[in-house]
């Protein structure tokens, strides 16, 4: 029972990262475009007024490809994250995870566990979880990738990335808010919205009651395009997700054998 009540809670996270997924086929302009400077000649002996160029911001265009460029530069990251449900914190989560190998390390705690942590390592394509009640102590359960959906929906909670490879061009649109302090460093704001409705029905899920017509995600990003903070509120359910600590050093392994049983 605690395993299932455990998924349940945290299954809203892949939902809403996943409702990223879906949108129009055909990106449509935003009005949120890289612009620069108009060149026109100036009159001889005439001093005219310098302004300053427009900042560049990202559009609907620009924005995916600027993303993922700046992320696949990155060999390594950690993630920290806290889920919200009515005023409470569900989980909060924290972790590492690389590119190559794909591998990630990461504990949840929170009710969403009933207070207990959860430890979870990811190493290609194979999951190991070890949560209190559910395995013995100290010891891991072993799974393939997309052969446990429960499971599979707890890792995909805490991946990020999941929401970057998603995105593509079927984002409904980005608009530039506002550049923020975050964390003592600028960071550019943005909204970024997808179609709800299309989104759950790529899923083969029914659009419940009352769920908004678009999802926006907020997203934010350092001078390099590089994304550190992502956050979303669907159905009374709020997620802030951070990035921090790109390219540092990680070693990720798998646990060893005498820690692995059987379900």
């Amino acid at each position: 029972m605690k395993f299932r009540a455990a998924t349940a809670a945290v299954a809203a996270v892949p939902l809403a990262l996943g409702l990223a997924a879906c949108g129009n086929d055909k990106p449509e302009a935003t009005g949120y475009k890289p612009s620069a400077p108009a060149s026109a000649p100036v009159a001889t002996n005439t001093a005219a007024p310098q302004q300053a160029a427009p900042v560049a911001h990202l559009n609907r265009v620009s924005f995916v490809p600027a993303m993922t460029s700046a992320i696949a530069k990155q060999k390594s990251w950690r993630i920290t994250g806290k889920m919200t449900a009515n005023g409470a914190t569900l989980l909060t989560m924290d972790g590492v995870q690389t590119a190559k190998p794909v591998a990630m390390s990461m504990t949840m705690a929170g009710a969403a566990f009933q207070g207990e942590t959860a430890k979870f390592v990811v190493v290609k394509d194979t999951g190991y979880v070890s949560i209190p009640g559910v395995t013995p102590t100290g010891k891991y359960l072993k799974f393939k990738s997309g052969a446990n959906s429960e499971l599979s929906e707890l890792l995909d909670g805490g991946d990020p990335t999941k929401i970057f490879k998603s995105f593509n061009s079927n984002v409904v649109s980005v608009k530039f808010v506002r550049t923020e302090t975050v964390g003592g460093e600028k960071l550019d704001r943005y909204g970024v919205s997808v179609n709800t409705a299309k989104a759950l029905a790529a899923q083969g899920k029914k659009v419940p009651a009352g769920v908004p017509k678009t999802l926006t995600y907020s997203m934010w990003m350092d001078k390099s395009h590089l994304v550190r903070r992502i956050s979303f509120a669907l159905g009374g359910v709020s997620m802030v997700m951070n990035m921090t600590d790109y390219n540092k050093a990680v070693h990720i392994t798998a646990p060893p054998a005498s820690k692995v049983v059987s379900r």
